[in-house]
């Protein structure tokens, strides 16, 4: 283990990871955040204590948590298929945070086993498969007194840090619109496998790109530019038949593709397009441009370019004349400035010193709902044709 600091006080925080045999789990909860900060030799808070995660894996499949525990040396204790026994367990045993990664439907139940038991919860979304799920689990956590955290990655990115940046300089005047571009093609799975599990096309396991975005789209609209007021959404299956991963065909009776318009509090208007149906041509998979009075920007997964009011071309109309240049020149990167780490793991740090040092962290289970609120009021849009008030969420 590499960056160890041999003379630091360690805080050893057990979490039982639920859900890690899944993608998301996996990658970026497992292995590009909680192994990747352990290999950096935990997370040194400068008074000479470092935070020290200890991952117990939780699942139903033990053949496939032990795989991943030996491929990461973590050993056998590491591993458990039984989620009472690992909350009820105390001691050396014991665990500090509950993290849920499994598919939707399995979460609230979960988490409710790990809230009444006195556990800290730190959770994927959306948080439950309805609004009043949600809500249950945020009174639930506040009345406990425990301390909870909901996944909100998309705010970490380094192309939206960059545009928050801007948004706090003011560099945008008075904004107007958002519009933000989202999705891909995924493979159907008949002639190429899909490079998505096939319940996120069964609204009877929770699928649906409604409910998976929409709660990001909550969050990062919130953050960046004002709380969401009003929606309006066409959610649509463009693809009505894909094949799962034994390569038997079914029907998606999940959406897989949504269309939204949201107004923000005060006044800005959002739109953002999300689809698993699109083929790609633009130069990120999710990106969002920014109006305002004196500037504009386009912010991606990384990059971010401007272009500010006194440097604005005059564009003309005229479609009989080829365009003698390309708009995209005329913007400007906007710099890094700084190194940015992966998103989740910058979130799990937070989360951690939240726990260890009861430092501040404002995405918890409320902020959760926000994101299953606008989901649930998104797929009512769609089916009523009609556009929606968001009500504000207290408990």
């Amino acid at each position: 283990m590499s960056g160890t600091h041999s003379t630091a006080r360690r805080r050893t925080v057990r979490i039982a990871m639920n859900g890690v045999t899944g993608r998301m789990g996996y990658r970026q909860h497992l292995v590009r955040s909680i192994l990747a900060i352990r290999e950096d030799g935990g997370i040194d808070v400068g008074d000479g204590t470092v935070i020290w995660p200890e991952p117990v894996l939780v699942g139903r499949r033990e053949h496939a948590l032990l795989a991943i525990a030996e491929r990461h040396g973590l050993g056998p204790e590491a591993v458990a298929t039984d989620l009472d026994a690992v909350l009820a367990a105390d001691g050396d045993a014991g665990i500090d945070v509950y993290f849920d990664a499994q598919i939707t439907l399995a979460r609230e139940e979960a988490i409710s086993r790990a809230i009444a038991a006195g556990k800290h919860v730190y959770t994927e979304k959306p948080t439950a498969t309805g609004l009043a799920g949600a809500l249950r689990l945020a009174r639930l956590a506040a009345d406990a007194g425990i301390k909870h955290g909901v996944v909100q990655d998309k705010i970490f990115l380094p192309g939206l840090r960059k545009l928050k940046r801007l948004v706090d300089g003011g560099f945008f005047g008075r904004i107007l619109s958002v519009r933000g571009e989202f999705g891909y093609w995924v493979f159907e799975g008949d002639w190429q496998p899909a490079q998505r599990p096939s319940w996120n096309y069964r609204a009877e396991d929770g699928g649906g790109i409604v409910v998976d975005m929409f709660p990001h789209w909550e969050y990062v609209l919130h953050e960046l530019f004002g709380r969401v007021e009003s929606v309006q959404a066409l959610a649509t299956t463009h693809v009505p038949q894909r094949w799962d991963e034994q390569g038997k065909p079914y029907q998606a009776t999940a959406d897989d593709a949504a269309y939204g318009v949201f107004q923000l509090d005060g006044g800005v208007v959002a739109q953002i397009n999300s689809s698993w149906s699109v083929r790609v041509n633009r130069d990120e998979l999710v990106e969002f441009q920014v109006d305002g009075t004196e500037g504009s920007a386009v912010a991606g997964l990384r990059e971010c370019r401007v272009q500010h009011r006194s440097a604005t071309p005059m564009p003309v109309w005229n479609p009989d004349l080829p365009a003698t240049h390309r708009f995209r020149d005329q913007w400007q990167a906007v710099p890094d400035n700084q190194e940015f780490e992966n998103g989740f793991r910058a979130q799990w740090e937070l989360f951690l010193r939240h726990v260890v040092l009861d430092e501040p962290y404002a995405w918890d289970l409320l902020a959760g709902a926000r994101g299953v609120q606008l989901a649930e009021l998104g797929l009512k849009s769609s089916a009523e044709g009609r556009r929606l008030t968001v009500p504000e969420l207290t408990l």
